[in-house]
């Protein structure tokens, strides 16, 4: 195959473009940051578990905490009301019940009192780890919506970039003649390497040095001339760097 010199040398600004284009394609369907907003993701989904968890032992405690209180609430009422009856009654039997009952209740409302404080204490323990859960969660869930925002912004950026990239490869693409664009795209699809720059006797394709006796064939090829690396098969583009 015969292309002009330049017409070569273009493939090498081509191949650089589709490089740069392949890097703003990872960058806008693989950003960065997705590795880390996938485990925070992971982390809320277990944070929000525990909460849940911790969210119910605070209502248990307290559900028992109003029961204790009601309890409580209940012990008293009837004491006062025997008192009441106690400063009325005029008879020593009943006299000496209700001051019996009232002793009683007397006891049991300090045995409350006392497992109202302990509860009282075991729930404010569980608040204590409920807002600390959701603390936790809330600067995970601000972490994450910082890194998706960033994200979002570079993955515009990189679909800009691609878009101007490709529009950048067209206009070059656009000089280079058409059997010679075939021929790179070809051997680009097939193995990632459709030319390369003869550099000091060193394919930059495949960073290969080529035996003397390859050198010797391409020294020999006119200058428009199309040869190929007997390594990787890409185009091998000529200039005063060859060593040749």
């Amino acid at each position: 195959m015969k292309a002009s010199p330049e017409n070569q040398r273009t493939l090498l600004a081509i191949a650089d473009l589709d490089r740069r284009i392949q890097q703003a394609e990872r960058a806008r369907t693989q950003p960065p940051q997705g590795a880390r907003i996938n485990e925070l993701a992971d982390a809320r989904k277990q944070q929000l578990n525990e909460l849940t968890v911790l969210a119910g032992a605070l209502d248990d405690a307290r559900a028992e905490l109003g029961r204790v209180e009601s309890d409580v609430a209940l012990a008293t009422q009837r004491r006062d009301r025997d008192a009441e009856r106690l400063t009325s009654s005029t008879d020593p039997k009943q006299a000496q019940a209700l001051e019996n009952e009232i002793d009683a209740l007397s006891r049991r409302i300090d045995m409350l009192e006392d497992t109202q404080l302990e509860v009282m204490a075991r729930v404010e323990d569980a608040q204590s780890a409920v807002d600390t859960q959701q603390a936790l969660i809330d600067q995970t869930q601000a972490e994450g919506a910082a890194l998706t925002a960033r994200a979002k912004a570079e993955m515009a950026a990189a679909a800009e970039e691609s878009t101007r990239l490709a529009r950048d490869r067209a206009a070059l693409a656009g000089t280079v003649a058409a059997e010679l664009l075939v021929e790179f795209e070809r051997r680009s699809a097939r193995d990632g390497i459709g030319v390369g720059l003869l550099r000091a006797g060193v394919c930059e394709g495949c960073r290969m040095v080529l035996p003397g006796t390859d050198l010797t064939r391409i020294r020999k090829a006119a200058p428009d001339d199309v040869v190929s690396c007997p390594e990787c098969g890409a185009i091998l583009v000529r200039t005063e760097e060859s060593g040749l």
